[in-house]
């Protein structure tokens, strides 16, 4: 599955959530999400654990400012299967990224409303084209366009993912239990 991908800061979720309401989103329910990286060599694999998406997800994207694109292979799981234990066993853990997220789709677009522990609120607008039939374009010019819609401001765009913002955060009280490192010690040990 290809995805165009903006993750931003946000300081306003009602805002977004308002423009979603306009524009007829659906709403798919609130979920209470935990993310386990693991060590891998290249791209991200990880575990997601929550009462609406569980499944493994390994992707590669360049990390850099604005709509980026992903290839994504997803998994489904079962909630309380031996697999997190087994992959950490095999890789392990690079951190842990726990979240409360609002998910909405218009269309093929897919949108996260995320508060982050230790992070704060962010939006993330995610473009699937999930056989080819979208084409690179549109996904961008999709993302663009709900960009613009909740008036996200080029600074407030964010580059890696929140593993990576958790990585190099300063140890934090209200921060998930996780191996912390910077992300260029990661890159290394990985």
């Amino acid at each position: 599955m290809r995805t165009i991908e903006i993750k931003a800061r946000c300081a306003n979720l009602d805002t977004v959530r308002a423009v979603l309401r306009a524009h007829n989103a659906d709403f798919r329910g609130t979920d209470r999400q935990t993310d386990t990286y693991f060590r891998v060599r290249h791209g991200r694999l990880k575990l997601r654990e929550g009462r609406i998406e569980n499944c493994l997800v390994y992707y590669e994207r360049e990390d850099h400012v604005g709509p980026r694109q992903s290839d994504v292979t997803l998994v489904p799981t079962v909630p309380g299967s031996p697999l997190k234990e087994i992959l950490a066993a095999a890789f392990g853990v690079l951190v842990v990224v726990e979240k409360r997220r609002e998910i909405y789709f218009i269309d093929n677009v897919k949108f996260h409303l995320d508060t982050v522990a230790g992070l704060g609120t962010f939006v993330e607008i995610e473009a699937l084209d999930r056989d080819g039939a979208v084409g690179k374009d549109q996904l961008f010019a999709q993302c663009q366009l709900f960009l613009d819609r909740f008036r996200i401001a080029p600074p407030d765009c964010v580059e890696g993912s929140y593993s990576d913002l958790l990585l190099s955060a300063p140890r934090a009280s209200d921060s998930p239990q996780a191996t912390r490192q910077t992300s260029a010690e990661a890159r290394k040990t990985s």
